[in-house]
Formats: structure tokens, C-alpha cells, sequence
């Protein structure tokens, strides 16, 4: 390479020379971001509360704290010093009757809708009656025939025996004569049951409430086939007519964690509040513990039988029962 070449490509000393002012920029932008990131790194109390998706709170071991919807906690703690627990539970009717029919037949009148009330013995649906009455008819026909026979069968008796004095028939014919009229008379109270057993299936067309209390469901309509028995299948007849329940004969219906079965005993006071209606509050005691627990769910079925129930205790609505302590309870049982 030539000499004057070589000099073309020599970089003057000037422009190798970078500016320091350059330098310091590029130092104090790496040190700027280094603070940001070390201060959003450090931790701090506040970072155990974390907003998670939807707005709720998580926990501090990074869980969403949002319970789920379709499991609630069955017992909370108790919401005063007189209680050892507090259930949530549902108000139920403590009998639910169901009215079906003796035989199969077909609804001719029902008087009676969802929620009216019923009296012991009120007529609430009648049958179908016509074949039982029509029959009824035909034996009241028999019976007359059935007597008519029986006066017959007398009178042939009467002359037999009187013939029978002059030795004109003989002692068999007159026994047998008799035996004749036996024969009538003992038709006649066939017959006689016949028409009892008629009058008894006319008398089961009548459907009667058995209590006094509420309809709490209609489950057939006029002209509906109705059956004793189900026949199996899902178009089968209704084998039940209405469903009635006492309406001041309520309980709550608590299915209890086994770990709370010992803070509970029969006859134990309770305080009853519906969730409807939290500033009322009803006495009760536990009526019922189930005999056999639900392996699947854990727990215990328990029945608390209502006070003095009025109109504000909705059956199948929830309410809230306080389990109260012995000592309280036998000191001043709940009211």
C-alpha cells in the first residue's frame, strides 16, 4: 500500500475521541431504572392483600378468597355467649300427607287449590261414582227378588208341614221345604253384604281431609285417572290426590357436620330466626336426631321443632337455629 494511501485511512485523532457527555447520560438512565425496579421489588406488607380477577381480596398464600357458589359453610360461630352453635337449616312442615284414593278411578270434582286451608273431614275431591251406583241399583233389584223367595220358599213350608199332619207328604218333604227357606233367607244377607260393599267403594268416591291445616299441592285435575298403586314408568296414573300439611306444625331441617354432633342432644333449647325475617325469633328444641348419618356428605340430619309458629316461618324458606348451652337453657329456656 502505498504511503499517501495509507494516510487517507488514518482516523484523526479528533473524531476517535468520544464525548464524555454521552457517557454520563447512558450511566444515569441504567441507574434510574435500577431504583424503579429495586423499589417496586422490595416488599412490603400491603402485598399479602393482592386484588385478584373480579375484584375480591385474595389470601395470603396467593388463594382467591372467593368462596365458591355452590358450597356454603354449614355452622358459623355462635352469635352470642348463650349459644355453642349456629346452623343455617330449611323450615319444613313436620307431616306432609299426601291423600290417595282406595281404588282406581277417574277425579270427577276437586274444591281445593294450592295454599287453602282444610278442616278435618271437609270434602276435598270426589270420584267418579257412577258404575259403583249402577251396581248398587241391580242389587237393590236382586234383593227384591231374594225376598220374594223367601215368601215363596215360607209358604210352601207352611203347606208342606200342614200336609204333612194328615200324612199326605212326607217328613222329608217338610225338611226339605225348610231347609228351602233357610236357603232363601241365607241369599238375602249375601246380598245384603253385596250392597254394603257397594255402598262402602260409593262412600271412598268422597275424599275427605284427614287434618285440619293447609293444601300445600294439587297433584291431579278433574277427569284425571287415579290409581292405589303405581303401575311403574313415568305415564302411569297419579297415585295421589293433594298433599295437605299442618300449618302451625313446623320444624327446621338441619343436616349437621359430624364435627359439631357433640354440642347437640335432644330436647336441647334453640333459638329460631328465618333468614327472611332476621329481627324475629322463635323457641324450639330439638325433636329429632336421624338414627343414621350421610356417609357421602358427613353429616347428621337434626330436627328442630318450632314454638308457636305464625305466618312469618315459610315452609322450604331457610332460617338460621342457635343451639343454646345447657346451663342457659335450663336457667331460661327460649320463649
Amino acid at each position: 500500500m502505498k504511503p499517501d494511501q495509507a494516510n487517507r485511512l488514518k482516523i484523526d485523532e479528533e473524531v476517535r475521541q468520544r464525548p464524555k457527555g454521552a457517557v454520563g447520560l447512558i450511566f444515569a438512565l441504567v441507574a434510574a431504572v435500577t431504583a424503579v425496579a429495586i423499589f417496586f421489588a422490595w416488599p412490603r406488607e400491603s402485598d399479602s392483600r393482592r386484588i385478584m380477577g373480579g375484584g375480591k381480596p385474595a389470601d395470603a398464600k396467593g388463594g382467591s378468597a372467593v368462596a365458591s357458589t355452590n358450597v356454603a359453610p354449614v355452622a358459623s360461630r355462635p352469635s352470642d355467649d348463650n349459644s355453642v352453635l349456629t346452623v343455617s337449616g330449611y323450615i319444613v312442615n313436620r307431616e306432609r300427607i299426601e291423600i290417595s284414593p282406595r281404588f282406581t278411578g277417574m277425579v270427577k270434582w276437586i274444591g281445593v287449590t294450592k295454599g287453602d286451608t282444610v278442616t278435618n273431614g271437609q270434602v276435598v275431591v270426589l270420584l267418579d261414582d257412577t258404575e259403583y251406583r249402577a251396581r248398587l241399583r241391580e242389587t237393590d233389584g236382586r234383593m227384591a227378588v231374594a225376598k220374594v223367595a223367601v215368601e215363596k220358599a215360607e209358604l210352601a213350608w207352611k203347606r208342606t208341614g200342614e200336609l204333612a199332619k194328615i200324612n199326605v207328604e212326607s217328613k222329608q218333604a217338610e225338611d226339605d221345604a225348610r231347609l228351602a227357606v233357610d236357603s232363601a233367607k241365607a241369599s238375602i244377607k249375601e246380598i245384603e253384604g253385596q250392597r254394603e260393599l257397594l255402598l262402602t267403594y260409593i262412600d271412598w268416591t268422597i275424599i275427605r281431609s284427614p287434618i285440619n291445616g293447609v293444601v300445600l299441592e294439587k297433584l291431579v285435575d278433574p277427569n284425571e285417572l287415579v290409581t292405589p298403586q303405581s303401575f311403574g314408568g313415568t305415564r302411569g296414573p297419579s297415585t295421589a290426590l293433594i298433599a295437605v300439611a299442618q300449618g302451625n306444625d313446623l320444624q327446621v331441617e338441619i343436616d349437621l357436620n359430624e364435627q359439631d354432633l357433640a354440642k347437640v342432644y335432644l330436647k336441647q333449647e334453640c333459638k329460631v330466626s328465618p333468614e327472611a325475617y332476621p329481627d324475629k325469633s322463635y323457641g324450639g328444641y330439638v325433636a329429632e336426631i336421624a338414627p343414621e348419618a350421610n356417609r357421602q356428605k358427613g353429616t347428621l340430619q337434626i330436627k328442630v321443632q318450632v314454638r308457636n309458629p305464625d305466618k312469618f316461618l315459610t315452609p322450604e324458606l331457610s332460617a338460621k337455629v342457635q343451639f343454646l348451652r345447657k346451663k342457659e337453657a335450663d336457667e331460661k329456656p327460649a320463649k
